[in-house]
C-alpha cells in the first residue's frame, strides 16, 4: 500500500522546488495555527501546509474510516492511536487528492482557498501531546568519544553497551517546537578550592544532533514488543535536538545520570516523517561488535540513510556548518530501542518520544555535538565570522536539518532551529 503514494515519478498540482523536502512523495503529518487563529491538523506539500480538518469536513476523507473529528484536534494523538492500516489509508487518500492528475480540489477555487496556506501564514505547534520521553545512546562513535574523555581509552565504553541499548528517562515538560527559544540554565558546579559548590550559569550549553520516533499504543503493561512487530508501532520520525549542559551534567550524573543538564530543553521539528515515506531509504547498520541477547536479533534492514547537518548562526554573522552525520552510524536501531524499552513490560502509549542519542559518525566533521567538536572545549572550532566556539554562545542560533535522496527524490524534515538567550532572573522578571 505505501508504494502508491512513493511511486518517484508523481508530480502534484502544488508546485514546488525539486529541492523542497515535502514533495508529495512525503505527506509528513504536524499541527499548526492557521491565518484564522484555529489550530488543525495538517500536512505539506513544497511551501504549503494543508487544513487536513478541513479537508474532513468538506468531504474529501468520506471513503476513509475516521471518527468526524479526527483531524478537528491540536494534536495528532487519537490519530496516531488508529493505527498503520488507517495512517496508510489517509496519506494515499491526501498523495490522490494533490495528484497532478486529479482535479477535484484543484479546480475547486473555494475548497481551495479555505485549504490551503502558505507556510509563512502558519504557526507550527507540537506535533503530538507526549507524555513520556526517552533518550537514548545509540551513536557507538559519540558514546566513544565521550567515554574517552572522562573515563580514558581503556575504559571508553562501558561493559554493558555491546549488549542493549543505553537509555534515560527524560522530561517531556521541557519538550519544544522549532522556533522557541531557550534560556541559558542556572546550575550547581565544584569549586576546587572551596568546600560548598556555587551557584551560577552554566558556561558548556551543547547541542546534541538527533533523530526521534513517536510511537502508538504499542503494548499493555506487562507485555512486550516483539523485535518483528517493534516497527508496527512507529508511526514516524523528527529531528531532535537534546540540549545538553555539560557542566551541570558532570557534577549530577553520578550516580543516577542524567537530570538538570538535560531536562532545560529539548526541541524536536514540527513535521513528523512517517516510516512508509521513509521506506525507499532503509540500510543497514553497523555490523555488530557483540552478538546480542535473542530478543534484540533484527533481520533486514533496520536503520535510514538520513543526512544530518548542523549549523551555528550568530547573531549577527552568517550560518556555519559544523557537523555532517547521517542517521545510519546508528549502531542500535528503532527497532532495537523499542523491543529493549518493552521487554520489561513498560508500557508505550500514543505520543511517547524516544530520542536516538546524539547520532556521530567516525571522522571529526561527523560528529554530533560540541563536546566532541570542540574536544570538550580544548579545541575550539572557528566559524565563518571569524569568531570561535567552544559551546554555545548567547544569542546564536542552532539550525539542524536532515533529509534522504534517492531516485530523484527528496524526502526531508525540514528545519529545526532554536535560539540561545540569556538567563532571566527573577529581578529581570519582576521589573517587566
Amino acid at each position: 500500500m505505501p508504494y502508491h503514494t512513493n511511486d518517484p515519478v508523481r508530480t502534484s498540482w502544488i508546485s514546488y522546488s525539486k529541492s523542497t523536502h515535502f514533495p508529495i512523495q512525503n505527506i509528513p503529518f504536524g499541527v499548526f495555527l492557521t491565518r484564522e487563529n484555529m489550530i488543525t491538523i495538517g500536512t505539506r506539500i513544497g511551501d504549503y501546509a494543508i487544513d487536513l480538518g478541513a479537508l474532513q469536513e468538506l468531504g474529501y476523507f468520506n471513503q476513509v474510516p475516521l471518527t468526524d473529528d479526527m483531524f478537528m484536534q491540536d494534536t495528532l494523538n487519537d490519530f496516531i492511536s488508529d493505527g498503520k492500516k488507517t495512517w496508510r489509508l489517509v496519506r494515499n487518500r491526501i498523495a490522490d487528492i494533490f495528484d497532478s492528475d486529479n482535479a477535484e480540489l484543484r479546480d475547486h477555487d473555494a475548497h481551495r482557498e479555505r485549504v490551503i496556506f502558505h507556510i509563512n501564514e502558519v504557526e507550527m505547534q507540537l506535533p503530538v501531546l507526549i507524555g513520556d520521553y526517552t533518550d537514548f545512546y545509540s551513536s557507538k562513535e559519540h558514546a566513544t568519544n565521550v567515554g574517552r574523555m572522562f573515563r580514558g581509552e581503556d575504559n571508553a565504553l562501558t561493559p554493558n553497551w555491546l549488549h542493549m541499548p543505553i537509555a534515560y528517562h527524560g522530561r517531556s515538560s521541557s519538550i519544544i517546537p522549532s522556533g522557541k527559544s531557550i534560556n541559558r540554565p542556572m546550575g550547581q558546579f565544584p569549586n576546587a578550592d572551596e568546600e560548598l559548590p556555587s551557584f551560577r550559569p552554566s558556561e558548556k550549553v551543547d547541542f546534541e544532533l538527533e533523530t526521534a520516533f513517536i510511537t502508538t499504543d504499542a503494548n499493555k503493561l506487562g507485555e512486550p514488543v516483539s523485535i518483528e512487530e517493534a516497527e508496527d508501532h512507529i508511526f514516524g520520525m523528527v529531528l531532535m535536538n537534546d540540549w545538553s549542559a555539560r557542566d551541570i551534567q558532570k557534577w549530577e550524573y553520578m550516580p543516577l545520570g542524567p537530570f538538570l543538564g538535560k531536562n532545560f530543553a529539548t526541541s524536536i521539528s514540527p513535521w513528523i516523517v512517517t516510516l512508509d515515506a521513509l521506506e525507499p531509504f532503509r540500510c543497514s547498520g553497523p555490523e555488530p561488535e557483540q552478538k546480542p541477547l535473542p530478543y534484540l536479533q533484527q533481520k533486514g534492514d533496520k536503520n535510514f540513510n538520513i543526512n544530518l547537518e548542523v549549523e551555528i548562526i550568530p547573531e549577527s554573522g552568517s550560518p556555519t556548518v559544523v557537523s555532517k552525520s547521517n542517521s545510519k552510524y546508528l549502531y542500535w536501531s528503532m527497532a532495537q530501542q523499542l523491543a529493549h524499552h518493552t521487554v520489561n513490560g513498560c508500557r508505550i502509549n500514543s505520543g511517547d518520544l524516544l530520542g536516538s542519542g546524539t547520532i556521530s559518525g567516525a571522522t571529526k566533521e561527523s560528529y554530533g555535538s560540541l563536546l566532541e567538536l570542540s574536544s570538550n572545549g580544548k579545541e575550539p572550532i572557528k566559524l565563518n565570522d571569524g569568531s570561535t566556539r567552544n559551546f554555545v554562545e548567547d544569542n546564536d542560533t542552532i539550525r539542524m536539518t536532515g533529509y534522504a535522496y534517492n531516485q530523484g527524490v527528496t524526502i526531508g524534515f525540514g528545519e529545526l532551529t532554536n535560539t540561545l538567550i540569556p538567563v532571566v532572573s527573577k529581578s529581570s522578571k519582576r521589573g517587566k
